[in-house]
């Protein structure tokens, strides 16, 4: 009886949100298609796989590409620059949006508020290709307006974007400025959901705006800060393809050959598509192993953590 009763609810309850059922359909299919679709393809990894025999007929190799990728000599320089890079990006790009978010809060003129946030989330909507030219207008050695600018106050010019730890700093602050603005977007959202009340009794404690952003809008957003945290932990073996590719030259190599980067190098430039594939599902698994960790360090520490 209990059973009926719960299936006529069920069923109650899907004919009045049908809409909304039919509205998560779409998202559902794009993540079954092209997420958990392509993870088929892995079966690569463990075979010598040949494009004339096909993922059947290509013959098993075990975990022999594995010990090939490991072995090779660009693998060491590629995972050491996948690491640099991505945790400098960690340190220097993951606290500014929350930074951030905290100085938008503060604004009280809503047209300053608007404008400020459209002109901090344009970069967002910018391809790395553009971001990539824009790059080079700006501190390209030879005709560069900032180092026009430098060589205008009778100092030398600066190389940028073709010494490779001046491209290094280069390529951090240009990623800071392009994540930043939309990073700040879950913040406000957490910002938004604090009790006023508790912004009334630090006033009336005396508590200036400083003390008020220490005391009651960091701690109260704080599950939020660890959520985003964990994320960004379980990406620090990925990095962006687009982004490096637009910003590397020959003479910075020695930096910017990354784990993507051997991925393309080694699956669309050569053909190698065993080797190409393994090497992602590498990444891939110490991606999901640090994630796992951190959340379960989250959850000692008595945060709610992400699973």
């Amino acid at each position: 009886m209990k059973r009926n009763l719960d299936g006529k609810m069920l069923i109650g309850h899907f004919s009045r949100e049908w809409q909304l059922y039919v509205l998560i359909l779409f998202p559902m299919l794009f993540v079954f298609l092209f997420k958990f679709g392509p993870m088929f393809g892995l079966v690569i990894a463990f075979k010598d796989y040949k494009i004339a025999r096909g993922f059947w007929g290509s013959q098993w190799a075990g975990f022999a590409v594995f010990k090939d990728i490991f072995r090779h000599r660009d693998f060491i320089p590629s995972l050491r620059n996948t690491l640099v890079l991505n945790l400098l990006d960690l340190i220097m790009g993951f606290p500014m949006p929350i930074v951030l978010a905290l100085i938008l809060n503060e604004i009280r003129v809503k047209w300053i508020k608007r404008v400020s946030q459209t002109l901090l989330y344009l970069p967002h909507f910018l391809s790395w290709v553009i971001i990539g030219g824009i790059a080079l207008q700006l501190f390209s050695g030879t005709f560069g307006v900032v180092n026009n600018m430098i060589e205008l106050f009778g100092k030398e010019r600066v190389p940028f974007l073709t010494e490779k730890y001046h491209w290094l700093g280069s390529y951090v602050l240009i990623g800071v400025w392009q994540t930043m603005g939309w990073g700040t977007i879950l913040y406000l959202a957490a910002i938004s959901g604090v009790n006023p009340e508790l912004y009334e009794a630090a006033i009336v404690d005396g508590a200036g705006r400083l003390r008020q952003c220490i005391s009651i809008t960091l701690p109260c957003i704080r599950s939020t800060i660890v959520i985003l945290l964990i994320m960004n932990l379980g990406k620090i073996m990925g990095g962006s393809f687009e982004r490096i590719y637009a910003l590397q030259n020959a003479m910075v190599l020695d930096f910017s050959t990354t784990i993507p980067v051997l991925v393309y190098r080694w699956g669309i430039q050569s053909s190698n598509f065993s080797r190409a594939t393994a090497l992602g599902f590498f990444q891939s698994v110490i991606g999901l192993i640090l994630v796992l960790i951190s959340d379960k360090i989250a959850k000692k520490l008595g945060e709610d953590g992400l699973l």
